[in-house]
């Protein structure tokens, strides 16, 4: 009997520790759809509901993170696990895959930050709502983005759930604070500000549109800003996503990173800068001649001197993916990612044959001036 009595006392103590696990999971849950909710009635008052009558409204995002869109296929970057104790998704290990800079242009600005955020890893990492989350947090960049070419690359280390988690860029005039107790879409809020959402969207101006697929754990979301050209192009995993917006001349943005989700993480694992020369256009003109499936500097018959120039100075222009990979959801197919110089040269109605049959030295010379 007493064998009995405490077996049956172990497993109302197991059953009653599962209904806990339950409830606190089932507390996570409807606390994210409370904040969706809010963020919809939000977006439902404002005096721009006019212009999003032709937009779809995209499905309520879910509070189980996204998984799947990972830039490599480490265990750790597979699944996420739920912790009732913490009340959140926690990753059992960290994933070093793709961080191999190690010189950085600009980290995150510990001056210029919500309140909720926290800084790590020499101010490369933010960790937002490190207890819980009660609004939006956001951090942006240490330099201010001016003229030539920007790269850099986020890295998203932690489970990526919630109303929102968002990179991109924006001026000094947005507000990184004003919505810490609204669960909203920061970035691309207003017309200082863009942003391209884990859901895929690409907000501006209050408005969205159908950009991307989703990114998840994992991801790593890359950013150009072209002040030569004037464009902004995103890119996940290292593979073009496409041109998000176009005539920026003459203005002036920083790196920016915006989350409502609890506990959640991004890094910085790459930013460089280059000035808009020769030699950047010529290196991304390569880069478009050659197949995307081949490393540039190792198929050029270069001196290794030269090699390791290009490699350290303009190695991330030569191994951007510069196709792009995802068609658009609304139909038009989107500008290359890297936009190329336009060269003139003779018509081919100026025969490259005149004069040639009398001089062969002549003709020669003028097919060089444009090779």
């Amino acid at each position: 009997m007493s064998r009995r009595s405490r077996n049956s006392r172990a497993w109302r103590y197991v059953w009653g520790g599962i209904r806990r696990d339950a409830d606190a999971r089932a507390l996570v849950l409807a606390s994210e759809s409370e904040e969706w909710t809010y963020d919809r009635l939000e977006y439902s008052d404002s005096d721009s509901e006019a212009d999003f009558s032709a937009v779809m409204v995209p499905p309520v995002p879910s509070a189980v993170p996204v998984t799947g869109e990972s830039y490599c296929g480490c265990d750790s970057q597979a699944e996420t696990s739920y912790n009732p104790r913490l009340r959140g998704f926690h990753q059992i290990k960290d994933c070093h895959c793709g961080e191999d800079d190690q010189d950085f242009d600009w980290a995150w600005d510990m001056d210029s930050r919500s309140t909720a955020t926290l800084l790590s890893c020499d101010n490369r990492k933010v960790n937002f709502h490190s207890e819980y989350s009660c609004g939006t947090a956001a951090v942006r960049g240490s330099k201010e983005l001016a003229d030539g070419q920007h790269f850099w690359e986020i890295k998203m280390t932690s489970p990526v759930y919630g109303t929102d988690m968002m990179v991109g860029i924006g001026t000094s005039d947005v507000n990184l604070d004003k919505y810490r107790h609204t669960f909203c879409s920061l970035l691309g809020k207003d017309a200082e500000s863009w942003g391209l959402s884990y859901t895929g969207l690409l907000h501006h101006k209050g408005d969205k549109m159908n950009f991307s697929s989703r990114f998840g754990q994992g991801s790593i979301i890359g950013v150009h800003l072209d002040t030569w050209h004037g464009t902004l192009t995103f890119f996940k995993n290292r593979k073009c996503i496409g041109v998000a917006a176009t005539e920026l001349q003459n203005k002036r943005f920083y790196p920016m990173a915006c989350s409502t989700a609890a506990k959640s993480s991004m890094k910085v694992i790459r930013s460089c800068s280059a000035p808009t020369s020769l030699l950047y256009l010529c290196c991304a003109r390569l880069r478009q001649l050659l197949p995307d499936c081949i490393d540039t500097l190792d198929v050029l018959p270069l001196p290794p001197g030269l090699r390791q120039l290009l490699h350290n100075k303009l190695g991330w222009v030569l191994s951007l993916n510069s196709s792009t990979t995802e068609e658009t959801p609304d139909g038009p197919e989107r500008p290359s990612c890297l936009p190329a110089p336009r060269l003139t040269g003779p018509s081919s109605s100026e025969s490259d044959s005149e004069g040639c049959t009398s001089d062969p030295e002549a003709c020669q010379r003028k097919r060089c001036r444009w090779t």
